[in-house]
């Protein structure tokens, strides 16, 4: 299996607030979000990276996506150090988040161009992109209407569609079914499905079990901003269920049996 993105000991720690740690009932004045987390992502598949709430995914994948910058570590994207080359790294993937707000005033065909341009994409390529991701995700009818006028799920769409104009072979989304409507949860997991039937890598987080037996080659279970273990799917349950497993890490690791 070929190495296409490699996670290097990346470490983020953040200054709380007054009222944040309130909220994390602490009197730390830092939280240590990601601690020392590694692991590798092979070319053509779905690495889903597990965790509760509050584990430290989020900030992971913002990383990788070099939208924020590590206090420690690296990230290796297809030969692209996030560290060092960001903008190389950000040519070749996509990602997605639900902190991802596309702009009210605009319509998804507009900003579909938009980002097209700043991807140097070509018009042909542009075209036929639009036309192929527009229909995947229904989008056709609703291209000219502003943002601000769409359901959530059809934000949702077009988000996945802008982020992916560029066509990378590196898609990194965040909680990617968090929110949506069945029917519109199931359009995103086929389609993240037909990517990896591309040979793309994909690579998502979630706390939600369904979503990895669904999609995922391989699982990494993150408890508190560490990688607690890392597998493959078929290894990792090949005695329990992803749930039984994911609960008796958890157990091991905070030493709490509540659910």
């Amino acid at each position: 299996m070929e190495t296409i993105l490699s996670v290097q000991n990346l470490q983020k720690t953040f200054k709380l607030s007054k009222k944040q740690q309130k909220l994390e009932k602490s009197n730390a004045a830092t939280k240590v979000a990601v601690d020392g987390l590694s692991f590798d992502a092979y070319k053509g598949e779905v690495f889903a990276l597990l965790g509760p709430n509050g584990a430290g995914k989020t900030t992971t994948l913002r990383m990788i996506a070099t939208l924020i910058k590590p206090d420690a570590g690296d990230c290796i994207v297809d030969g692209a150090s996030v560290v060092k080359d960001p903008a190389m790294v950000r040519s070749k993937i996509g990602f997605l988040t639900s902190e991802l707000k596309l702009e009210d005033f605009f319509t998804p065909s507009y900003l579909f161009d938009f980002f097209s341009d700043l991807h140097g994409v070509s018009d042909e390529d542009r075209k036929a992109r639009k036309e192929k991701l527009f229909g995947i995700f229904g989008i056709d009818q609703f291209a000219e209407v502003k943002i601000a006028n769409l359901s959530t799920g059809m934000k949702q769409k077009a988000s996945i569609a802008i982020s992916l104009v560029h066509d990378p072979d590196i898609i990194i989304f965040d909680e990617p079914t968090n929110g949506l409507d069945v029917i519109t949860a199931k359009t995103v997991t086929d389609f993240l499905l037909s990517l990896k039937a591309e040979g793309k890598t994909v690579i998502v987080s979630t706390h939600i079990f369904s979503l990895v037996e669904k999609l995922a080659d391989r699982v990494g279970i993150i408890i508190n901003g560490k990688m607690v273990q890392c597998d493959s799917f078929a290894n990792m349950t090949a005695e329990k269920c992803l749930e039984d497993v994911f609960f008796d890490t958890y157990v091991k690791e905070v030493g709490t049996d509540e659910k």
